[in-house]
């Protein structure tokens, strides 16, 4: 876009461009942001060129998400040149750890906002908007950008840090979110665990739990929104703890507060820290039919000295015994984990201890990552990074391998058992244009979960989006079911699928 049309981009609103790295938290963060701004007027593109405000929503949690945003950064240098009413805004985990450093190397940018203080953003637009009408980035000598961060977690008392990072998750509207039939609930935010590597606790501030009526409220809304399944979210989503006048709420009892809203079919909730995995809540999850059978309860290491150095606070006995816990009162439960390849230290011996703990819990899925330095954490701090970038890969893709075997075994024993599946819509090689045959649209592929979250692919129409219905399983990869829909006659419609990618 040249110069010249600059002046057809109304004054408080026009077209946005949002792009999400990271968890589901920051999904949710920008749902929000999208909704606040939606009301402001703003419609959604996701064709940068058009857009007048880019905002990118950063993850700190890996080096790569941060290389990735400041690489997007520099380039759009150039077009900050040719357009100085465009607004490019960096929010989030990177925008809360980096701060002044975003400025530095990206003086094009206009506001830095963490994720305490997203609800600034609309006012911010508008500021910066002002600031910049008739500039570019070669006319000023250092940058004229705004900011909006919380507190530090050594800047002020406890209750002062807490207070300094918002929330405004009533804020929710169908159109803003990736599907109108699922939706996330911030049950709780921040993290008080300070696990040697990770940047949360600094990033999303000290751990704060929502009152369970207001989440209640929420869910209702959502509700009435045509939402089927709700998933709850918290960065230690078990450790949610709220007192109401005298009665303590854990995740157990709003599980059991949000059950019965009519209209919701699924509850779900992630992610899950070990030490919290009490009885009470593995009774819940078997107790109350809406409450889906699948934990994501991490483990991040099957050695006792790297879950010391990543001060996680459990050792591979006390997981193996939560895992046997899981085990005996839920029998059909799916649960997954997360690992670190690479932690500091990490010889042969411990990463094959590793190896055997997913051999022996045979975890539905487990999401694996190689260790990255994160600045500003005490991994960073105390310990050097002595593994080579070579061995981490291998590593990873061993361990990889392996969960993926298992992955594909236990996939293999639904085949010829029919699942329930809410649908979600048309898989990614639907949206290809790839229909089930490999070639062509003729027979739209559709993909959904199971109720112990399992991806399933089947061919349908689209208006069974949003429906619960019955797949008769047939084949499998290592991350999908592949069957056919059930018909009302209870016989299977036949077809030929791609597994989803």
């Amino acid at each position: 876009m040249s110069a010249s049309s600059e002046s057809n981009f109304p004054d408080h609103n026009g077209k946005l461009y949002l792009e999400t790295v990271g968890c589901q938290m920051n999904v949710l963060d920008s749902e929000l942001v999208a909704v606040s701004l939606r009301r402001q007027g703003y419609q959604m593109t996701s064709d940068m060129q058009e857009a007048d405000t880019l905002l990118f929503n950063t993850c700190s949690v890996r080096d790569h998400a941060e290389h990735k945003i400041y690489s997007q950064l520099g380039r759009l240098k150039y077009q900050k040149r040719r357009r100085p009413r465009l607004v490019i805004g960096v929010l989030g985990c990177m925008a809360q750890k980096d701060q002044d450093l975003i400025f530095q190397r990206a003086p094009h940018v206009d506001l830095v906002v963490g994720t305490g203080q997203l609800a600034e953003v609309p006012n911010m637009i508008d500021d910066a908007r002002r600031r910049g009408r008739g500039k570019s980035d070669s006319t000023k000598s250092m940058h004229s950008g705004a900011t909006a961060v919380s507190l530090g977690r050594r800047d002020g008392s406890r209750q002062e840090v807490s207070g300094s990072f918002q929330s405004y998750d009533p804020l929710r509207e169908p159109d803003s979110r990736p599907s109108r039939f699922q939706a996330f609930v911030r049950i709780m935010f921040g993290c008080d665990k300070f696990c040697t590597y990770c940047v949360v606790p600094m990033t999303r501030g000290p751990e704060q739990s929502r009152p369970p009526g207001e989440i209640a409220r929420e869910t209702r809304v959502l509700a009435d929104q045509g939402v089927r399944e709700v998933t709850l979210l918290g960065q230690t989503v078990n450790s949610y703890k709220h007192t109401v006048t005298g009665r303590q709420y854990r995740l157990a009892d709003l599980l059991e507060l949000i059950h019965d809203t009519e209209g919701i079919d699924r509850i779900k909730f992630v992610t899950n820290y070990p030490r919290d995995m009490g009885n009470e809540l593995l009774e819940a999850v078997r107790d109350l039919p809406k409450v889906v059978p699948y934990l994501h309860v991490p483990a991040q290491s099957g050695c006792d000295h790297i879950l010391k150095l990543m001060k996680r606070g459990y050792s591979t006995a006390q997981y193996r015994e939560m895992r046997e816990r899981i085990r005996a009162m839920i029998p059909h439960c799916a649960v997954s984990s997360d690992f670190i390849v690479g932690h500091p230290g990490e010889s042969e011996a411990s990463f094959e201890l590793s190896m055997d703990l997913i051999r022996e819990c045979r975890f539905k899925n487990s999401f694996i990552f190689k260790y990255s330095p994160r600045p500003g954490t005490k991994a960073y701090n105390l310990y050097r990074d002595d593994i080579p970038e070579a061995i981490k890969r291998r590593r990873n893709n061993e361990m990889l391998q392996l969960q993926n075997e298992i992955s594909e075994e236990d996939n293999a024993e639904f085949i010829g058992q029919e699942v329930e599946v809410l649908v979600e819509g048309p898989s990614k090689h639907s949206q290809k244009g790839i229909g089930v045959d490999g070639t062509d649209k003729a027979h739209l592929q559709l993909v959904g979960r199971t109720s112990c979250d399992r991806i399933v692919v089947f061919a349908g129409t689209h208006n069974l989006a949003g429906s619960l219905t019955k797949v008769a399983v047939h084949d499998c990869t290592a991350t999908t079911l592949i069957g056919n829909r059930v018909s009302q006659e209870c016989k299977p419609e036949s077809s030929e699928l791609l597994p989803i990618l």
